[in-house]
């Protein structure tokens, strides 16, 4: 099954980093966010992915152009050009990088790419900016159980400060930083979605979180595969920090590899 993965935003709220690349290629721990969603899905088995590209893509086509070359040795024969990759630690992935347009938008990305599936297929889409511990495979099974077109993850997002609960007389009971906030769900990406999707996608200016979402909502066809446990986006840099923090302290609840 391909995941398709939307990377072709601006990236404002984090221009600090986004003037120079597309936001999915900000790093955490050294590696960028969109290495660490593809390595999400490839711990369940799923390595086939197509990268809707759009702002700075080439920083994208170059980024695994010359992976193979950064994740091994090897040997030039100066004369030939002949190159011979020693220890090769690259992953066993197919990427396809497809330009969608710099101004189009979420469901004008994905219509673009609706020429990679034929009738009857079911594929994966997520954002390239958020990494959670979902398990694919429980989605992917959800998906075919009830036998809809479309399957978002709810996620509970990550309260912006702590919590304190305390009794009556001020003594603490439980504190937590940063928790997830105990009601409310949103859109957390995480898509499983069969062919039937492209009928509700018209044209680049399709946003695929407004018209097609709510339509198939009316329709019947968009059901919620609750996911409470870590997600986390990366809109801002203080996301972008909490992040690489995480991982440094070897905290980092997406890691499944």
């Amino acid at each position: 099954m391909k995941t398709v993965i939307l990377a072709g935003g601006l990236g404002t709220r984090l221009s600090e980093e986004t003037v120079l690349k597309p936001k999915p290629m900000v790093e955490v721990g050294g590696m960028p966010i969109l290495w660490h969603i593809m390595k999400i899905y490839a711990a369940y088995g799923y390595s086939d992915f197509a990268v809707a590209l759009g702002y700075k893509g080439d920083v994208i086509k170059e980024f695994f152009m010359n992976y193979k070359l950064h994740k091994s040795d090897m040997i030039v024969n100066l004369r030939s050009g002949k190159l011979d990759y020693q220890n090769d630690l690259s992953e066993d992935w197919t990427v396809g990088l497809h330009n969608t347009g710099d101004a189009s938008l979420t469901g004008g990305r994905l219509l673009r790419l609706k020429k990679l599936f034929n009738p009857g297929d079911t594929f994966m889409l997520t954002y390239g900016d958020g990494v959670a511990n979902v398990d694919i495979n429980k989605l992917v099974e959800f998906h075919k159980s009830h036998g809809k077109i479309a399957t978002l993850t709810a996620v509970r997002p990550p309260a912006r400060f702590g919590s304190i609960i305390m009794d009556n007389n001020g003594v603490i009971e439980e504190f937590k930083e940063k928790p997830q906030i105990g009601e409310g769900w949103i859109n957390g990406g995480f898509f499983v979605f069969n062919y039937e999707v492209f009928n509700y996608l018209e044209n680049d200016e399709t946003i695929l979180e407004r018209e097609p979402l709510e339509n198939l909502c009316k329709d019947g066809q968009l059901v919620a595969y609750q996911h409470d446990d870590f997600w986390q986006c990366m809109d801002t840099i203080r996301d972008r920090d909490y992040l690489n923090n995480i991982w440094q302290e070897a905290k980092a609840p997406w890691k499944k590899w």
